[in-house]
């Protein structure tokens, strides 16, 4: 009897100090996260400040010229793609924010195709 009562214990035990050391686990992968967002803060804004003034204006003016024709041709791709087309397209994108896990697996499984395909090319 009392071998069947240590064994319990053993098993509590071992599922309290897992659930412990779950939790350091993701205390420690907080704290991780947020110097990180802190440290690239400050790396922005030093490269920020390094940077001169007119390089900052011409980048700004750059970004906006950009924002301005992917706006023209995201428009145009718009008009010239047939509506179940763009309906398909939608239902995606939907599951895709529904789901970011299954597109970040096709993702991975194109881009290892595509490794693999430039791999063959080589070879011959």
């Amino acid at each position: 009897m009392e071998e069947l009562a240590g064994k319990a214990d053993i098993k509590s035990r071992a599922k309290d100090k897992t659930a412990t050391l779950t939790t350091q686990a993701k205390d420690t992968a907080l704290h991780a996260k947020e110097q990180m967002q802190h440290k690239v803060a400050e790396l922005a804004h030093q490269a920020q400040d390094k940077t001169p003034e007119p390089v900052r204006q011409k980048a700004a003016a750059a970004r906006s010229d950009l924002a301005r024709r992917a706006a023209t041709v995201a428009e145009a791709v718009e008009h010239k793609t047939p509506e179940p087309v763009r309906d398909k397209a939608q239902q995606v994108t939907q599951a895709a924010r529904h789901r970011p896990g299954a597109l970040l697996a096709a993702g991975a499984v194109v881009l290892l195709a595509l490794v693999m395909a430039r791999r063959t090319r080589r070879h011959r």
